[in-house]
């Protein structure tokens, strides 16, 4: 027999995957199946029709993005720098 989950628990559940966290992780963490919370994730779209699994995997690929610009620009810096003062 499936168990409830509360409306807040829920919530809680699809804020962690909004703000990055795995479905396995989420679900190993809460003892339920990666199934469910896919489910419910497929039922949460946003007027763009972005699910916010999808807007999650944005965000972290985006976030990735910014380091490595960062990453890329710190570098270029410093052989800059170097270059000068060589």
């Amino acid at each position: 027999m499936p168990r409830y989950i509360s409306v807040e628990t829920k919530k809680d559940i699809l804020d962690l995957i909004k703000n990055g966290s795995s479905v396995a992780t989420v679900a190993a963490e809460r003892g339920m199946s990666t199934k469910t919370i896919y489910a419910w994730l497929k039922g949460q779209a946003d007027t763009s029709g972005v699910s916010n699994l999808e807007m999650a995997k944005l965000r972290k690929e985006n976030q990735e993005l910014k380091e490595i610009i960062g990453i890329l620009t710190l570098d270029k810096k410093r052989a800059e720098k170097n270059k000068g003062s060589a």
